[in-house]
């Protein structure tokens, strides 16, 4: 679940950079800013998801 929340952190910061650098016109960045916003929103995402579904992290080894 702290992994999750990390990387939604990560997420949420690659949103205001997105922002801020479209102000500023450096469109290299928001380029970086916006692949690293999707990817980390959507890892955040499926870990949130696959976490309530399935009532736990990664699979445990026995």
């Amino acid at each position: 679940m702290i992994f999750s929340i990390i990387m939604l952190v990560t997420a949420l910061l690659c949103a205001v950079a997105i922002v801020r650098e479209l102000r500023r016109k450096n469109f290299f960045a928001v380029g970086f800013a916006g692949i690293s916003f999707v990817v980390f929103g959507w890892f955040a995402v499926a870990t949130i998801i696959s976490i309530i579904t399935t009532g736990g992290g990664a699979p445990t080894a026995h």
